[in-house]
């Protein structure tokens, strides 16, 4: 087995891992490892725009209250705090650094989104502003020497010794080769796990095996009930969800049932732009109540050649599907696309396990409560993953025992086993841990996670059914914690509890061996 040694290693390469990797190289070496090309990412799909106070009408204090009622009492007041003024601060480096956000008549162009006082969303692209950004700090990163990337190679082992850090094992997909990374610290940027779900704005790749990892070399997992289903994913038959941006919403279309009729405006002030798990869960009961499978999002009203120059990504892809998003209805339903919970850190994307550090969507920092507000993911990559490359950058290397793993390879005779688990854990969590919960369904679905995570505890050094046993353990463990949340809050609604309760103003921590474990949130700013 192949080892090298590099001073931070960073696993995943969206917008946290690049930023963190950028930032890190000033103290060191890096690597940045990840498991397709380096451009491959939930942050290279993202379309909305990313957060920030930059205008004359806004302020920090604005930012943070729409952050915290978006959270639904579930933010830590000192996450959101560092999140929002330290955010400005990035991007306005970012445009410092020649970053191409669009302009109007020289002037950055602010849009608006769900949750949102105020215009605040910057773009590039217009609705690729994912991809542009990405693209931006990978060209960063490959300017520094001192990065070395590994594409199409996947981590599979994290290793500790009791509470400390002591390496990383992964595989070279190309080559099905083994490596083992020594480093001072790793960053874990590995992204979500909405593809635990059938339905899915996510790219494939985005099944938190990080997530699981972490867990498995004793990091805390907090807030993992939650995953935030985006209002408005195209409902194609036969075909992946479609993100139709927030942004839509934002420039004024409207959402509309089978009957033609808007029903936002009498659920909420804000009708189509308030926050999303509002808007996913109304969409829901629609569909409920007509019997069909989508509800209808419409930009008849607005003008036709503003919109298809605003959303050129968007329009183009929904021509491709057959849809002109300027004159037809567009058949939308919510399909999960965010996990706002993941491996619990602290203010500099520090964990439990000494060493270890997370930043981006796998992280849980207390900004996002129990359901994020639009745009504040790519802020929070941009924030959490410079403090936690800076924080990483102190570590001493470690003392603790380097082990010797043994290889795991790739196996295509258990190509169709993996893809006949997964498919049945992807259903099976659409099915139960949807939009809407209940007890029964969840302790049913509860029990079968919990045997095909046993059955394969001994993965037999083979790659599949390593990655059986991950997916297995997170859908136990995003059970586990709805089960245990006995009440409606954010995206996480139960049938059988559907009020917020007082008392569960707490995140759930889990830890491997442990029960759960209840926090409090923080209230205030801790100086």
């Amino acid at each position: 087995m192949q080892k090298f040694e590099y001073d931070i290693v960073v696993v995943g390469s969206g917008l946290a891992g690049l930023t963190a990797a950028f930032y890190a190289s000033r103290f060191g070496t890096v690597a940045i490892i990840t498991k397709s090309e380096l451009d491959t990412s939930n942050s290279w799909f993202a379309q909305g725009g990313i957060a920030a106070v930059t205008g004359d009408d806004d302020s920090p204090e604005l930012h943070i209250q729409d952050t915290l009622v978006a959270g639904r009492g579930l933010c830590d007041y000192d996450a959101v705090d560092v999140l929002v003024r330290e955010g400005s601060e990035r991007v306005r480096e970012l445009i410092d650094m020649g970053m191409p956000f669009d302009r109007e008549d020289g002037h950055i162009v602010l849009g608006l989104e769900g949750g949102h006082s105020r215009r605040r969303i910057l773009h590039a692209g217009g609705d690729a502003t994912g991809k542009e950004l990405t693209r931006f700090m990978l060209r960063k990163v490959q300017e520094r020497e001192n990065i070395h990337s590994y594409e199409f190679t996947t981590v599979v082992n994290l290793f500790s010794q009791g509470n400390c850090y002591s390496g990383i094992q992964a595989i070279d997909f190309r080559r099905n080769e083994n490596f083992f990374f020594k480093s001072k610290a790793v960053i874990m940027a590995t992204g979500g796990l909405s593809r635990v779900y059938s339905r899915s704005t996510n790219p494939h790749t985005a099944t938190g095996d990080g997530i699981a990892m972490a867990f498995d070399c004793g990091a805390q997992l907090s807030d993992i009930e939650f995953i935030q289903f985006h209002p408005s994913a195209l409902s194609a038959p036969g075909r992946d969800a479609f993100l139709i941006s927030e942004a839509v919403r934002g420039e004024g279309a409207w959402l509309l049932n089978s009957k033609g009729e808007r029903f936002m405006t009498s659920i909420h002030p804000l009708a189509e732009l308030a926050p999303r798990d509002v808007v996913a869960h109304a969409i829901y009961n629609e569909m409920l109540k007509s019997g069909t499978d989508s509800v209808f999002l419409s930009l008849k009203h607005l003008d036709p050649e503003y919109i298809a120059h605003r959303f050129l990504t968007i329009n183009q892809t929904l021509k491709e599907y057959g849809y002109d998003m300027t004159r037809d209805l567009l058949p939308v339903a919510p399909a999960a696309h965010y996990m706002v919970g993941g491996i619990r850190s602290g203010l500099y994307g520090e964990t439990n396990v000494h060493g270890l550090f997370v930043c981006g969507e796998a992280a849980s920092t207390g900004v996002m409560g129990a359901n994020r507000l639009a745009s504040n993911s790519l802020l929070e990559c941009l924030v959490f993953g410079k403090r936690a490359s800076e924080r990483a950058a102190e570590m001493a290397l470690g003392h603790c025992l380097v082990p010797d793993p043994e290889p795991i390879y790739l196996n295509s005779e258990t190509d169709s086993l993996f893809l006949d688990y997964r498919n049945e854990m992807a259903s099976s969590m659409m099915i139960n841990m949807g939009i809407i919960r209940s007890r029964s369904r969840m302790e049913k679905a509860v029990g079968r996670f919990m045997e095909i995570r046993d059955l394969f505890d001994n993965h037999q050094q083979d790659y599949n059914r390593l990655k059986i046993k991950n997916m297995a353990t997170l859908c136990y463990l995003m059970s586990r914690a709805a089960l245990v949340r006995t009440e409606s809050r954010g995206g996480h609604i139960r049938e059988d509890y559907p009020e917020e309760d007082p008392s569960f103003r707490v995140h759930i921590i889990q830890q491997k061996e442990k029960e759960p474990l209840f926090i409090q949130v923080t209230d205030r700013k801790i100086e």
